[in-house]
């Protein structure tokens, strides 16, 4: 696959092919400009190759957030010149909200420290924040190892992904990767509540919501080494996932959201007034509390509805609102 991207904020998406860039020119990053932030649980297996293989591209500000592993972790992660922070709540999320509190660098390069995702790919992830793009997604399974994911993780990982396209609008081709670059502004504008796995799926949501020029580019994916347990659990966090997709086009898209919630109400009273009427041509048998519980549904099903279209409006207008206030500012930082 060649590079994929997206570019938000505009009405270009694209499945594949040549990488749009969000400016002509390109003001290289250094290394030293640059964050690795590393959140890990329980990674003594493997964060030591994570480490020195970034430190082989060059990359030496390399910061590991730990969730109060049981093993060596930070122990190790220490001995190969990494600073080590041990988060005070709980979750991936909450994690990198707080250690992006103590970065002092314009830019971030975010990955799990399992092993599975190459520092040789960090300058790539790198190369479209200088050209304005503020967040790099990396494509796993442009180059994805044959035994790298399960067969149920591959199908909820694709299923999650077309639901993000559908409910957002945007795709972002992999939007649960963990493999991450931002810059730090970009990430101060966003409002990140995740504090589990539905990090990547709430950045993804927040970066269409708030229009980040938003891009996605092919990376290596490797199958996790037998040595390191994965934190994830399929089933339980695949559900939290969508879950989370759904409640937060509320505020992202809240004519599907409410639309969603009154074409239900307003099916489920029409089911039920079915029901009624058919009770009563066979059997004359009348339902007058089945009867008014179908009229609230279907009443409460067109007020949603309304409410989803009239929220959907003033959403769009906050929308061009604050764009113009950004093009203003940038504006007035050029002169």
């Amino acid at each position: 696959m060649e590079d994929d991207a997206v570019h938000t904020g505009s009405s270009v998406l694209s499945d594949g092919g040549e990488t749009i860039a969000a400016t002509e020119e390109a003001s290289e990053i250094s290394p030293d400009e640059v964050c690795v932030l590393i959140p890990t649980l329980n990674e003594a297996a493997t964060i030591a190759d994570v480490i020195e293989g970034f430190y082989e591209q060059g990359y030496t500000n390399v910061v590991v957030v730990d969730g109060d592993s049981t093993d060596d972790t930070r122990e190790i992660a220490r001995e190969h010149g990494a600073e080590v922070l041990v988060q005070s709540g709980d979750g991936k999320g909450q994690a990198v909200r707080e250690a992006l509190e103590y970065v002092t660098v314009p830019y971030v390069l975010m990955l799990d420290g399992d092993g599975t995702y190459d520092p040789a790919d960090a300058d790539r992830m790198i190369e479209p924040l200088s050209r304005g793009y503020e967040h790099v997604i990396g494509n796993r399974f442009a180059d994805m190892d044959d035994d790298a994911m399960r067969a149920l993780n591959g199908f909820g990982n694709r299923m999650i992904n077309r639901t993000f396209g559908f409910v957002h609008g945007a795709n972002y081709e992999d939007i649960l990767s963990g493999y991450r670059a931002f810059t730090v502004d970009s990430f101060r504008r966003l409002s990140l509540d995740s504090d589990g796995f539905t990090i990547e799926t709430e950045l993804a949501v927040e970066c269409v919501k708030h229009g980040v020029e938003t891009t996605v580019v092919p990376i290596s994916y490797s199958a996790r080494p037998d040595e390191s347990e994965t934190n994830l659990h399929p089933v339980k966090d695949g559900g939290t996932i969508m879950l989370a997709l759904y409640s937060l086009a509320k505020t992202n898209n809240p004519l599907f959201y409410f639309g969603s919630l009154g074409i239900g109400g307003i099916l489920s009273g029409a089911l039920i007034a079915t029901y009624v009427l058919w009770e009563w041509v066979q059997y004359h048998q009348s339902h007058e509390v089945m009867a008014l519980a179908s009229a609230a549904a279907i009443l409460l099903g067109v007020q949603l509805l309304m409410f989803g279209v009239l929220s959907d409006m003033l959403v769009t207008l906050h929308r061009e609102q604050r764009r113009r206030l950004e093009r203003i500012a940038r504006n007035e930082r050029d002169e």
